[in-house]
Formats: C-alpha cells, structure tokens, sequence
C-alpha cells in the first residue's frame, strides 16, 4: 500500500488536470464576447492543438509496429466520435448555457458509459448504480430547471448539444478500450485528436472563407491559443501521468475537484450567478458520480 507522502504527486498532477480542463468553458465563453461563431473557434483551438498531438503520437509511437489500414480506420472513428464531435457540440452548446450547467452535464460521462455498456454489451448494473444515476441526473435537473426558468428556450438547446457531447464521448471511451490495450493510451490519444484537428480545420474551411478567421478579435486567437496549449494538450499529459502514479480510479476520483473550479471560475471571471439551485445540483451530480466509483 502506497504511503500518503507517494501518492500526492499523483493526486495533485489529476486535480491539476482538471482544473486546467474545466477552464476550456471559460476560455470559450470569453471567447463568444468578441463575436466568433463555435465553427472558427473551435478551428482555432484545434489549429493550435494539432502540433501538439502530433508531436504527442510521434513521441508515443517510437519502437512501436507500424499501424495498419484497421487501426487507421477505428482511430478516425474514434477521432470522429471522441474528440471532433464532442468536441464542436460542446462548442456550439455553450453558445446557450452557462459554464456551469455545460461542466455538470459534461460531469455525467460515467453514468453514460455505464448505460451504454448494458445497453451495447449487456453489461449487469446493480441497484446501487441505478441509484448513483438517479442522484446524478436529478442534480442536472436542479440546475438546467432554474437556467431554463431565467433564459428561456435556448436553454434547452444547449443543454441538449453538450448532452450529445457527453454521449458522444462516452461512446468513445466505450470502444476505445481495445485500442488503448494495442495502441497505448497517449499514442491513441494523440493519433485520435490529431484527426479531430484536421476534420474541425476541413470544417471550417468548408463553411467558412477561410480568411475569416484573420478577421477575427486579436483576444480570440490569444484565447484559443491557451485553450489548446493550457485546457487540451497539457490536461491529457497531466492525467495520463497521474494514472500512471496512483491508478485510474483514484485519478477519476481527484477529477471530481473539475465541476469545482469551473463554477468557482464562472463566477469569478465571468460574473455567472452562483446560486442555491447550482451549489444543490452540484452536490448531487459528483455525489452520484462518487457512488459510480465505488462501486465494483
């Protein structure tokens, strides 16, 4: 059994992690102040990105076999669902929602993944999960109830794309697990969204002149910039470094500081409310998320 001394490190490397992962949201709203649209936002941050994916899966990938035309075709499926799907819905639904209730659904991943193994793979869910999802979805529901009461109708759209965000990567996360087996988890990953960097740059420049984004706020190139570099690329190599150090469940668990700080951060550099429904709905949502973890 480790002592407490040797698992800090592990610790403070998954909650650092987290933290710079939950300040995408704030990265993002700041962002859609200066007039962007999600397409040539998230072209941007993955334009920055894609150099350091790519140099992520050169580094990962020395002294391994060659990849095959099979492993091509499932990291670009992979790639698709997990990183450049999920990643634009997320985008384009924070447009509507607050940074708040996007990280809380966002949050409800492992509850997705557990539903998506019983339902593609009829995997047993035991009372105690079922539980753990209830307490989970009714903290969402606090808080997109109050949100949908204040903002109206848009509300509802946004909750809806970062929920198919959150579907989209938990579909990933459900059939990626051979594939890390095979490929490594940092060669995977930075093969997977170095093909999400390239479809959101195709994107762009199939909708978009693609002198438009020179047009954009001298802020947002600056923000997209940290976005890739400080809220993409450095999370993967801190929480993968963390795995390593004190295991996956562990990591999962000092994760749960993420929804946190993107609250503590919407509120102090966005000026996003901070109410009664919010602190409620998050105590419930990593809760049940909590429960998730332990149960085997």
């Amino acid at each position: 059994m480790p002592s407490a001394a040797s698992l800090w490190p592990g610790l403070l490397l998954a909650m650092a992690g987290a933290i710079a992962f939950s300040g995408k949201a704030i990265i993002v709203k700041l962002a859609y102040r200066h007039g962007v649209d999600a397409v040539t936002l998230i072209m941007l941050r993955m334009l920055f990105a894609l150099p350091l994916f790519v140099a992520l899966a050169w580094w990962a990938g020395r002294g391994k076999p060659a990849l095959t035309a099979r492993d091509w075709r499932v990291i670009t499926l992979l790639g698709f669902s997990g990183y450049y799907l999920a990643s634009f819905l997320d985008f384009w639904g924070l447009q509507y929602v607050s940074a708040s209730l996007e990280r809380l659904i966002l949050y409800l991943g492992p509850t997705l993944v557990l539903l998506l193994g019983r339902v593609l793979f009829q995997r047993r869910v035991v009372p105690k999960q079922l539980l753990a999802l209830a307490i989970s979805y009714v903290g969402v529901l606090l808080v997109f109830g109050q949100e949908l009461r204040l903002e109206g109708a848009d509300t509802a759209l946004g909750a809806g794309l970062v929920f198919a965000s959150t579907m989209s990567y938990a579909l990933y996360l459900v059939y990626s697990g051979e594939e890390v087996k095979r490929l490594g988890a940092l060669r995977l990953t930075g093969l997977a969204t170095s093909v999400a960097c390239v479809l959101c740059i195709a994107q762009y420049l199939l909708l978009r002149p693609w002198h438009s984004a020179l047009q954009v706020a001298p802020p947002v190139l600056w923000l997209s910039l940290l976005n890739a570099a400080l809220c993409t690329f450095a999370p993967v190599l801190m929480v993968m470094m963390a795995i390593e150090r004190i295991g996956a469940a562990m990591a999962s668990q000092a994760g749960m500081i993420g929804p946190l700080s993107t609250i503590a951060m919407s509120v102090w550099i966005l000026g996003e409310a901070f109410t009664a429904w919010i602190a409620a709905g998050t105590v419930l949502v990593m809760a049940g998320v909590w429960m998730l973890t332990r149960v085997r």
